[in-house]
């Protein structure tokens, strides 16, 4: 294998690892964090939804169905959110 072969290997497997990280964190959610859906601003989401599979997706603000991490209590007190419940 080439230098550079090698070195595209490895940007490829550290990408591949990077994100089973990060999709790890977001189907585990964030401790002390409740999902908070409809308030968002375009781009600004967290997680996929039954659109898309990723976040900085959403395509307009404030759609129903696109959600971020707030911290607990707060959704309720954010007039036109929507707690998402937790997966059971």
């Amino acid at each position: 294998m080439s230098i550079s072969n090698h070195k595209i290997a490895i940007a490829a497997l550290s990408s591949a690892l990077a994100l089973g990280s990060l999709s790890g964190e977001a189907l585990a959610g964030k401790a002390g964090h409740e999902k908070c859906a409809g308030i968002v601003k375009a781009g600004m989401n967290d997680c996929g939804t039954s659109k898309h599979n990723c976040s900085g997706q959403a395509k307009k603000d404030k759609l129903a169905d696109e959600w971020i991490y707030v911290p607990e209590g707060t959704c309720k007190k954010i007039s036109g959110a929507t707690l998402k419940q937790k997966a059971s």
